[in-house]
Formats: structure tokens, sequence, C-alpha cells
């Protein structure tokens, strides 16, 4: 039922499935339910998270820009491959010790606050790099001034990325979470798919990288005035959840300390910060890995292209499936053990020649069971931290990835050897052998992977307080008895909901 903008909607409890030999059983609806099973929804939510998405996919272009024309960025500034690498990897470098800014500024701040800064930041850093094109050549080194701008989107790349799960636990009903924290998180690989195609396309000599950078620059100052007048407050006028109801996360010092000590959380941390680390080192360096072996850059653009398209379509799949059975677990080791084979024999067939079908079907497969883990877990790392605020938990996390992408890129690059001949490399002057390091990716990527699997167990932490707020709750020891008071608790909320429809009491009628 919408009212003033608004749908209301039951506050269905969610089943969670655990390791864990208990699980919670509710009783009959407890005196309060009639007031918690009703949690309106406003229609604005939607519009906050397009801003999200439209500021993360423009900050993930600004990213990668330079990634996918590398050969003609290398020449028009007038420096190396590796230097080139380094516009992207400051994003990793500058990421790590602002995300402990960002966290406490999102706790604290507010959404509003920080995805305003966030917009702001993201658009000078593009104007910078687009106006640094102006310089002479001759007079001034270009390199530095575009590295600024970098460095300026890069501030801004925590303050936007950590946003999608608390945004989804204060704006989004229970059942509607992982949806929306999907699509929030997927805007980030969109910028990358973008990135991929646009740079290609646009840059076919190095005196096109100017025109490259005002393309980047006009979406940026757009969707800069869009956060800064339509983002009018961090929260809705009331909340969507019962866990947005009783939202007193931990202070942000206390919450550290908490999820320092949560076994689970640690292992998650590791091991899926080792899945992020993979695939920005395949995003970074696709190109240079593919060229080797004579691909073009516009097949690799196609390949990071297809590399993202289907890790969207993977993530939109897994998270209405993981909203309906809040199944975390089991969805995040079953696609981390595909993404762990994906990466194998993308590091056989990558060094293959005249294979652009298996290369382009391999990408395929490593992006849709790799990127569609990313929301799902960074949902399960609030599940197993809960009550620790959504931003540290989930930003730790990332900050994890982006230590291990530095540590992997600057590995990488390490174990590569320069190459005497080779006769069909479109890499231009530096050709590079990139066998020993895909190599020794899949092997990060399948130890993290089988460590994951072997090691994570947790409750659902979030899940269980919603469910005794909503209900008040008992233990069993029976997963069975779990499974099927959890179908009566929905029918109780449901044959609750339609009474509370027709009773003629004052008080329920003033609470609808």
């Amino acid at each position: 039922m919408e009212d003033n903008g608004g749908d209301t909607n039951g506050g269905e409890a969610s089943s969670s499935s655990s390791s864990s030999s208990s699980c919670d059983v509710p009783r009959e609806p407890n005196v309060e339910l009639r007031k918690l099973l009703f949690f309106k929804v406003y229609k604005r939510r939607w519009f906050v998270l397009l801003i999200l998405c439209l500021l993360n996919c423009s900050n993930a272009m600004t990213w990668l820009t330079f990634a996918p024309v590398a050969d003609q960025s290398a020449h028009y500034l007038n420096v190396t491959l590796e230097d080139v690498n380094w516009l992207s990897l400051v994003y990793m470098v500058v990421a790590i010790p602002l995300s402990f800014g960002t966290t406490w500024m999102l706790d604290t701040l507010g959404l509003r606050i920080t995805l305003i800064l966030g917009s702001w930041l993201n658009m000078f850093g593009a104007l910078v790099r687009f106006l640094a094109t102006d310089i002479e050549k001759s007079s001034v080194d270009l390199y530095p001034v575009v590295m600024v701008g970098q460095t300026i989107g890069a501030i801004a790349q925590p303050l936007i990325i950590f946003t999608p799960t608390k945004l989804a636990a204060l704006w989004f009903p229970d059942h509607q979470r992982a949806t929306a924290n999907m699509i929030a998180s997927m805007s980030n690989p969109l910028g990358i798919l973008l990135a991929n195609i646009i740079s290609p396309l646009m840059v076919q000599k190095s005196a096109e990288i100017p025109r490259l950078l005002l393309a980047y620059a006009i979406p940026a100052c757009f969707i800069c005035f869009l956060a800064t007048v339509g983002i009018r407050s961090s929260t809705p006028p009331t909340p969507p959840s019962a866990s947005a109801e009783s939202s007193g996360s931990e202070p942000f010092l206390q919450g550290i300390k908490l999820v320092m000590k949560n076994r689970s959380y640690l292992i998650l941390l590791v091991c899926f910060g080792s899945g992020i680390a993979v695939f920005t080192c395949f995003s970074t360096l696709l190109e240079q890995i593919l060229c080797v072996q004579g691909y073009t850059n516009n097949f690799a653009g196609l390949c990071g292209a297809l590399f993202i398209v289907f890790g969207i379509v993977g993530a939109g799949v897994l998270g209405l499936y993981v909203d309906k059975t809040k199944k975390f677990i089991e969805a995040t080791k079953i696609n981390m053990s595909f993404t762990a084979l994906a990466c194998i024999v993308f590091s056989v067939v990558s060094l293959m020649r005249q294979q652009k079908v298996a290369v382009a079907v391999v990408c395929s497969l490593f992006g849709f069971f790799g990127f569609s883990i990313y929301p799902v877990a960074m949902e399960l790392s609030v599940e197993c931290s809960y009550p620790v605020g959504e931003a540290t938990s989930a930003g730790l996390v990332f900050v994890s990835g982006q230590v291990q992408s530095v540590l992997y890129i600057v590995l990488l690059q390490a174990l590569t050897k320069r190459l005497a001949d080779s006769p069909l490399s479109t890499c231009g002057d530096a050709v590079l052998s990139w066998k020993v390091p895909m190599l020794v990716m899949a092997g990060l990527c399948s130890l993290f992977s089988c460590c994951f699997v072997i090691l994570f167990h947790t409750r659902y932490r979030r899940l269980e307080a919603e469910m005794e707020a909503t209900y008040g709750t008992k233990r069993t020891s029976d997963p069975a008895q779990c499974a099927v008071t959890s179908e009566h608790a929905q029918s109780a909320v449901k044959s609750e909901h339609a009474q509370s429809e027709a009773t003629s009491d004052p008080e329920i009628c003033k609470l609808k």
C-alpha cells in the first residue's frame, strides 16, 4: 500500500541458514508485533540508489581510463607502461589509509555528507586530468598533473564504494537488501565495462587522449550536480526494517575491536580480499597480458566487457536468489570454487595464440562466477559481524582487497620477463612474458578459495536480531525443525497482516 510517496510492506522474517546446529524459532507474535509488522519504504530510495550507481560508475571509469589504452597513454604522457599502471594502482594505495576515516564518516556523519563529498572529489579529479592536457607538453611534464587528478579521484573512491551496504540497510526492507546492494555494487564493474569499451573506441592514436578525458569529465560534473541537489537526507523519515529501527551500531573503535576478535569475519576478510585483488589484477593488466599473443586492444576491451557483463548478470541472479533464500554462505562458497577453476583455465588459455573464442568464453565465465560474489560477500560480512556498523564491516573487507591488490600487482609485474622476440605481439616496444605471473595468480586464487570453503562458518547475526525484535525467539538444535518453524513464521506474519487490514481497531488504523 502506497502512502505519500511511500509503500507499506510487511516486515517478513527471513530464515537464516547457518552452519551452527541451533537456530531461532519464533513463538506466537508478541505484543509489539502489530507495531513491527508495518515498515514504510519510500520511492525516493530508488533515486538515492540511482545517484550512488551513477557516481560509482563514473569513479570506476576514472580509475581505469588508461588501462585499456596503456600503450597510447604511455606514448602521450612520455612514460613507461609501469608508470601507466600506477595511474590505476594509485587508487589502491590511496584507499588504504583513507578507508578507516571513510568508515567513521559513514557510521557517524551519515550517507548524505559522505556521498556529496565523494561526488565533488570525483568531479575535481576528472577535471584536473582534462585541464592538464591544455598544458604545453614541452614546458611541463604532463604525467604528474594527470597523477594528481587520479589521486583526487582515488580519494573519492572509498567514500563511494563503501556505501552500498549502508544504503541497503538504511533505505531498503530486508527482502530487498541484497538486491539493492547488488545493484549499487555492480555499478562499479559497469563503469569498468564502459571504460574497456569507450577508451579503445575513442583512442586509436595517442593524440586522442585529451578527447577521452573530456568524455569522462562531463558525466562526473552532471552526477555531482545530481548528488548535491538530490540527496536531502541520510536516512528516510521512518525505518524500513527492524534492524534499521534499532540501528544503534557499535562505536567505530569498538567495532574494529569486535571484528578483529571474530574468527569467521577474519577468514572472510583475508580470503575474499584476495578475490578482490585477483579481479583488480585482471582488470588492470588484461590488455598487457593478451597483447603478447597478438590480440588487439579492441579484443582485450571485448574480453573485459564480457567479463563484466556476465558478472552483472550473475550478480543479478545470485542477488535475487539470496534475497529469497538467505543462503549467503552456500552461494559464496560455490561461486568462489567455480571462480578458482575459471582463473586456472584463464591462466592457460591467455598464453595461447589465435584462441579468441576460448579466451572470450573463459573471461565470461570468470566474470559470471567471480563478480557475482561481491555484493553477497558484502552482505555476509555484515551478517557475521553484526552489530558492528555496515560501513566498518564491509569497508575493512574492501581495505583488505586494496592492500592485497597492491601486493599482487607489484608481485606479478616483478615476475614478468622481457621477451627478445614475439612476432605476433601488438604491445609496442615493451613485450613481456606473463606465463609465470598468470600461474602464480591462479595458485593464489585457488589457495584462498579452498581456505574459505573449508574454514568459514558463521551465524546470520543480523537476521537473528531482526527475528528476535519482531517475534521474540527460542533456540532449537534440530535443523529440520528450524526450516518448518520458519515457514510457520512467514504464515503468521501474513495472517496477522491480513487481519490488521480488516480490523476496525482505531489504534491499528492509526499505525497504518
